[in-house]
């Protein structure tokens, strides 16, 4: 298991830093050299998301019945061509045909992927532990690759940067996956359930978890781009407004640790919904008490501690809930609204406010929504018999 966790902790830092991370670093380069608008450039990032959720179902089944070793060490492949691609790029066209093929890859080697071959080769027991182990070291990787981005910018230029990260990127990713992760799922004997798709979708739990992962995602994704914009308008500087709003990565780790030492006493799904609900409340406070810096850094900091809970809640909740078995199939289909959500949300709220909806009563309305499906969730209690097949 160690050398799992370690393998994937190295390949989904250098994944999310490499493949999603650095774009915004080269955004306003890319527009001046495109001659392009920063919009139209920054509507690659988005295609490449959109081809992300496009592959997330796909990469389940795959990953149900082959294994995880050949996809991800494709994946790893064509994403390091990808980029290379990218770095040569001379117009839109050509910049949007690489990032769709980086949004296929993240699919096949990032989160998801990583923790659908962890349910299906530690047992149920270490299983959290694991998971929290890979999220941790890869909610660092803005925090190594941005800055590095920015410096390789400077110094070589965007072109020769992406190449020198296409290169960081193969090399720390091809070979960990070839070698390390496993063919195919061990055989898990375990007691837990061993559920096919169709069981889970007949149950009204993982609609429940469907609206209110979906929704807290909308939420983060929003609050992440909007959120300097409002602090600047409650009259903080930018240099204010960006150190605060820095808080949500910091956060978001301690958000993890948080939930993995409370799952020792209570359901994963019981700290989701509380954590939901203080980042409910943060959002009402904020318009209230954001004026000064420390009422808005209290406020972020109570909805930071929410940003890194899903990737921990949901792989596990599933796990426990319908077993490995179809795990890869169960989370695709999960995944798909979310990462949707994250790509539309922005938009939306903005669109929201500009038509006079306030831009934090939109959110609240989201993670109250995320609030009361997960409540709802959590006292559904256990899968009806009738629901589990016959062994």
């Amino acid at each position: 298991m160690r050398r799992l966790v370690l393998t994937f902790a190295v390949t989904q830092t250098v994944g999310y830093g490499v493949l999603f991370y650095t774009f915004g670093v080269f955004n306003v380069p890319l527009a001046r050299d495109l001659n392009a608008s920063a919009t139209t450039v920054s509507g690659a990032l988005t295609v490449s998301v959109l081809a992300a959720a496009a592959g997330a179902f796909p990469v389940g089944r795959w990953l149900d019945r082959r294994g995880g070793r050949a996809l991800m060490t494709s994946g790893s492949i064509v994403g390091t061509g990808a980029v290379l691609a990218w770095s040569q790029a001379r117009t839109v066209w050509q910049l949007y045909a690489a990032m769709l093929v980086i949004g296929l890859c993240c699919a096949a080697v990032l989160y998801e992927a990583a923790f659908a071959v962890v349910v299906k080769n530690v047992k149920p027991p270490k299983r959290s532990g694991a998971i929290l182990a890979i999220s941790i070291a890869g909610g660092f990787a803005s925090t190594i690759f941005m800055p590095l981005a920015g410096v390789l910018g400077e110094e070589l230029g965007w072109r020769t940067a992406l190449v020198v990260l296409a290169v960081i990127h193969g090399c720390l990713t091809i070979v960990p996956h070839a070698l390390w992760v496993p063919r195919k799922g061990m055989d898990q004997e375990s007691p837990g359930p061993r559920l096919p798709l169709a069981a889970a979708l007949g149950d009204r739990v993982f609609w429940l978890l469907v609206v209110g992962f979906t929704a807290n995602s909308a939420a983060a994704s929003a609050v992440a781009v909007h959120l300097v914009g409002y602090l600047l308008g409650l009259g903080h500087t930018v240099t204010i407004a960006a150190a605060i709003t820095g808080l949500l990565g910091a956060m978001s780790v301690a958000g993890r640790l948080l939930t993995t030492r409370l799952s020792q006493r209570f359901s994963t799904a019981a700290i989701a919904t509380v954590i939901y609900v203080g980042q409910g409340a943060c959002m009402l406070l904020l318009p209230m008490v954001g004026g000064s810096v420390a009422g808005a850094a209290g406020c972020v900091l109570g909805f930071g501690l929410g940003f890194g809970v899903a990737s921990i809640a949901r792989p596990t909740i599933l796990a426990d809930r319908y077993g490995a078995m179809a795990f890869g199939r169960i989370s695709g289909t999960l995944t798909v609204p979310v990462i949707l959500a994250r790509a539309a949300a922005p938009l939306a709220v903005a669109t929201l406010t500009i038509s006079g909806l306030p831009l934090f009563a939109s959110l609240t309305s989201l993670l109250a929504a995320a609030c009361l499906a997960a409540a709802a969730a959590l006292s559904t209690g256990s899968l009806p018999a009738t629901a589990i097949p016959p062994n």
